[in-house]
């Protein structure tokens, strides 16, 4: 595909970056599947898809292994987003947490590091810490995960971006959570953005609307995510075909007949809802 073809957006405290990730999480766990995956991961560097998230608790360290294989000689090219569990977010637990996060990346640094979600320790500890591993350039900047919009408010300055679930399936956000990140600058990163398992991509609309644009289901559902200024979407893909496909849905453009037929068969929020969590 045209990379150039694909929206970038304003993200992690500066630069610009594709509006389509990749994903990992369930990547590296099986030894069958680990060719196809850094196949898959490689592909999607060479196709534009450069920013890649990947957590200390995805596999117990096996995706971040993974991705540290897969980036080995290419470093340079990538924005690396890793995410600390909440007990080991403590002062020094999250130095030390993103230590290990770094000897299995087989890197020197991090590009984001978040919060995987809040646990028992006082953000503002856990925001120490991070400000730690800025100041010895072991990560570039630092924001959080799962964290709705009553917490989001009470987070000290300096936060790069939020992670939450958010697909056609999920849409609670749209209340309140994502117009407020939009007004503030702050990005949002969008986990699961094709759901969880077949069934939202099994949806018969979704079918109608990829042979009327000439795309897959994934990819309409993919376009409709990052529609929305400010997000990025960062699907998992376990194969190089499905990574291109991933690539596609940048190109992909939805008109105003669509959005009223996806608004007509995946409602809107009308009110608050709890935050949806995976």
């Amino acid at each position: 595909m045209n990379v150039t073809r694909m929206r970038y957006t304003d993200l992690f405290n500066g630069g610009q970056v594709p509006v389509i990730g990749q994903g990992t999480w369930h990547l590296g766990e099986d030894p069958a599947r680990r060719t196809n995956e850094l196949s898959a991961l490689r592909a999607g560097i060479d196709v534009g898809l450069t920013v890649i998230d990947t957590a200390e608790m995805y596999g117990d360290g096996a995706s971040e292994e993974l991705v540290g294989e897969a980036i080995r000689g290419r470093r340079d090219e990538v924005v690396l987003v890793s995410k600390v569990y909440p007990h080991n977010a403590s002062r020094s637990g999250v130095v030390a947490a993103c230590e290990r996060s770094l000897r299995r990346l087989d890197t020197d640094r991090l590009d984001v590091y978040l919060l995987h979600w809040a646990g028992r320790y006082p953000l503002a500890e856990t925001v120490d810490g991070f400000d730690r591993l800025v100041a010895a350039g072991k990560i570039r900047s630092w924001g959080l995960s799962n964290f709705d919009l009553d917490d989001l408010k009470r987070v000290p300055d300096g936060c790069a971006t939020n992670q939450v679930l958010y697909n056609l399936g999920s849409r609670g956000i749209e209340f309140d959570l994502l117009p407020w990140q939009q007004r503030v600058g702050m990005p949002l990163m969008a986990y699961s953005p094709l759901g969880q398992g077949p069934s939202l991509l099994e949806h018969p609309l979704l079918a109608e609307l990829g042979e009327r644009h000439g795309v897959t289901s994934a990819q309409i559902a993919l376009a409709w995510v990052i529609r929305q200024p400010g997000v990025i979407a960062i699907p998992k893909a376990s194969s190089p075909e499905h990574v291109r496909q991933n690539a596609g849905a940048g190109a992909v453009v939805l008109d105003a007949e669509d959005y009223l037929s996806l608004d007509s068969a995946f409602p809107a929020p009308r009110r608050k809802q709890p935050l949806d969590i995976l």
